[in-house]
């Protein structure tokens, strides 16, 4: 599809069913998956025919533009089944609506040339850079490249040099896929189907309209000249944050479901309780796990529908706000990991099981909880430091 042609938007909910009507097939390929390190392509491909890579692509390009709330959703749907491959679909999604941050030559570069684009990403700017005319020639690793596998693009960390060497700024560089090597280094305990390997940049050219400067894009100033669409004007950093804890959302409620389900029909050794089900101690322990979970759904949900309301309205959150919402990634990060070891614990040794899908939910939920950016305490420092006017900052990330 055309960015002049005219395309149907699906509805949130719509976008929900289509992913969990995915999850027989999702489930299904979440062992070669983990024993591949990387989402099998059947799945990417289930996923691109069904649109869930359009979700935070422009209108324009045939995207459907939707929201932060709906990015969590599908994310969360898809994690029912496998959580991998949601964190795949998550940072490919997020990294395309950074992309819709840029100028509109960047994003015709991007999304005009290929509509079912997908961006992989790392901010950090590993990289060295030398100005000149027109752009920047940039050489560098990037680690932890989640979707690598599968990106067409990577929005990469830079620093921006002047012509004297000197840096003057950070920056993101979109860079085709075609000019990047990978390196194959993901060896990990958990989210082993993410593919998050090294990519590397050797002299490779990024010419100053692929490039956008994160100070001031941190307030909200970015290069896209299309400032009528409300979801690029939503806060990076709350963004860039929020939406790594969507597949947390799923990951628990499929970890509950699946110890819930198994209650009626398992017995808790060496008592005489004939199903879990029956012992007040077991119910207590899903009650717990349920409750935590629940409270993660609304926190994660309140902080997206404030980032949506926000840029509906043409505001940018203020610093209390946006601190607030590191604080509330890494509150719902803590809530589903407490709420998974609960039930580690409920369903008994079992969980622990090669087949059970129990540990491959531990081990994914636990590693993805680690995210530098999710970090529990991190958060709760940058927003308590905000509450008391606490003038001296630990990270420009808010």
């Amino acid at each position: 599809m055309t960015a002049t042609e005219t395309h149907t938007v699906p509805s949130a909910d719509e976008l929900v069913t289509r992913a969990r009507d995915l999850a027989p097939l999702l489930a299904r390929n979440a062992a070669e998956g983990e024993r591949e390190r990387r989402v099998p392509e059947e799945s990417i491909q289930a996923l691109t025919d069904a649109g869930l890579f359009k979700i935070a692509i422009p209108k324009r390009y045939g995207g459907y533009e939707t929201s932060v709330r709906t990015m969590l959703e599908v994310s969360g749907a898809v994690a029912e089944a496998d959580g991998g491959t949601a964190w795949v679909l998550t940072l490919t999604n997020v990294c395309n609506w950074m992309a819709g941050l840029f100028p509109q030559q960047a994003q015709d570069d991007v999304f005009g040339a290929d509509p079912d684009a997908k961006v992989s990403g790392v901010l950090a700017p590993t990289a060295e850079t030398r100005k000149v005319p027109g752009g920047w020639r940039v050489t560098g690793k990037w680690f932890y490249n989640s979707g690598s596998w599968h990106a067409t693009w990577a929005g990469l960390g830079i620093p921006l040099t002047d012509e004297s060497g000197a840096v003057v700024d950070q920056g993101t560089a979109l860079i085709p896929r075609t000019d990047l090597d990978l390196q194959d280094t993901w060896f990990v305990a958990g989210m082993r189907s993410s593919g998050s390997n090294c990519l590397i940049a050797e002299d490779v050219f990024v010419p100053e309209h692929r490039v956008m400067r994160v100070l001031p894009a941190l307030t909200g100033d970015y290069g896209t000249e299309h400032t009528d669409e409300a979801l690029y004007r939503s806060a990076l950093v709350p963004v860039l944050a929020l939406v790594l804890i969507g597949p947390q959302l799923g990951m628990g409620r499929a970890a509950l479901d699946y110890v819930i389900g198994k209650a009626a029909n398992k017995p808790i050794s060496y008592t005489f309780f004939t199903a879990q089900r029956e012992s007040v101690g077991f119910q207590l322990q899903i009650a717990e796990a349920a409750r935590l979970i629940d409270t993660a759904n609304l926190v994660a949900y309140r902080a997206a529908d404030e980032i949506d309301a926000a840029a509906a309205r043409g505001e940018y959150p203020d610093f209390a706000a946006r601190a607030r919402m590191r604080s509330d990634t890494g509150y719902v990060a803590e809530c589903v990991t407490r709420a998974i070891e609960i039930l580690l614990s409920a369903h008994g040794a079992g969980s622990f099981a090669e087949v059970s899908p129990l540990q491959r939910i531990w081990r994914d939920s636990a590693t993805a909880a680690r995210h530098a950016i999710v970090s529990p305490q991190i958060g709760y420092e940058i927003y308590g430091k905000a509450l008391l006017g606490v003038e001296e900052t630990i990270t420009p990330l808010i």
